[in-house]
């Protein structure tokens, strides 16, 4: 019988097993909750990418003791506005999640809130932490460098990380603007998931390590991926690992350990967040009536042959939102395969 492509899972029960997991592994029910519901949150916004399959990689380092589940996150310099967070080499999720929610608390006393982020490790999704701003009525935007994958433009061996940034606005109306991406081409992760899953990837995200273009995903992950727009994905990959990794007095470029090949030492990534209060500027209100206004005018635009609709930042993925919490989180096979494989390491059953 024909394998199924996929198997659409219960995304509560599936939080619930992944929290299981990492409380399995050591950490807190506080720490756990909010890995679980970070990597559940990208898989329902259509990103798998960066959502359930990480959580083999993660029990991996953990049991490794790559990554410390206790750790003592605390700013090492700080001023009104500004502050430099030390993870402690903690899961990136958790450090995260701190750091959003210190930029949040300076914005809301002083107008605008920076935290830098240095000992961290892969975070996942960058706009889960924007989505934290914009839930307080702030602008987000927060940024991470990554382990070296990427070849800058004119190189043909990787030195930088595919370095993802986002942007989060508040909205009047559903959905908010939520601008989530890789300066590469495409997120090295989904690389990783064809993989996985033994599919090809189109031809121009990659080159193998000879420097060719390469749609088989093996050879992808043993060369580079590239940047997207050619100079300017360069540009702005090495600006945010500036920001991330040197402002903050993190790892840069080939220094991050690899998530995946790299057992010997912690990643030690750097993030880099900023969040404004809007209500420093102008009226809240104000500012969601004019972005309706903007948001009308551009989806209202005549659209170019084959357009069906124009879209706005993030609004894909927040109909991928809604439909899987309707119709669950499809899993392919390989993924429920080695989800099972982690529960069963740590003797939690996955039966969703």
């Amino acid at each position: 019988m024909k394998e199924l492509e996929s198997f659409r899972v219960n995304p509560d029960l599936l939080k619930q097993f992944c929290a299981e997991v990492f409380e399995k592994l050591g950490l807190s029910d506080i720490q756990a909750n909010i890995t679980a519901d970070q990597l559940v949150w990208a898989d329902l916004m259509g990103i798998g990418s960066h959502g359930v399959t990480r959580i083999g990689i993660y029990a991996r380092r953990i049991q490794a003791g790559l990554v410390n589940i206790k750790p003592d996150i605390k700013p090492v310099k700080e001023t009104s506005s500004v502050a430099v967070l030390d993870g402690d080499n903690g899961l990136g999720q958790v450090v995260g999640v701190r750091a959003v929610e210190l930029a949040i608390e300076k914005a809301n006393k002083y107008g605008v809130g920076v935290v830098g982020v240095r000992n961290n490790n892969h975070f996942g999704c960058a706009g889960y932490y924007a989505l934290k701003a914009i839930e307080n009525d702030m602008v987000g935007i927060v940024m991470s460098n990554a382990p070296s994958t990427m070849a800058p433009w004119g190189a043909r061996v990787p030195y930088l990380g595919t370095n993802p940034i986002a942007f989060g606005v508040p909205t009047k109306e559903f959905p908010p603007i939520l601008l989530d991406m890789a300066t590469s081409i495409v997120a090295r992760g989904k690389i990783i998931l064809s993989a996985k899953e033994g599919k090809a990837i189109p031809e121009g995200w990659a080159v193998d390590p000879e420097g060719e273009f390469t749609t088989d995903p093996e050879l992808a992950l043993k060369g580079a991926v590239l940047p997207f727009g050619g100079p300017k994905g360069s540009g702005i990959a090495i600006m945010i690992d500036i920001l991330s990794g040197i402002l903050s007095g993190a790892a840069f470029g080939p220094h991050i350990g690899s998530l995946y090949d790299d057992f010997s030492r912690p990643q030690d990534v750097g993030n880099f967040m900023i969040v404004f209060n809007i209500s420093d500027f102008c009226p809240v209100d104000e500012f969601k009536e004019r972005i309706e206004k903007m948001r009308e005018e551009i989806k209202s635009l005549p659209r170019a042959k084959g357009v069906e609709e124009i879209m706005l930042p993030g609004e894909i993925e927040f109909r991928n939102y809604m439909e899987n919490r309707r119709s669950g989180i499809a899993l392919s096979p390989e993924v429920i395969k080695e989800l099972k494989e982690v529960g069963e390491s740590v003797s939690v059953k996955f039966s969703l």
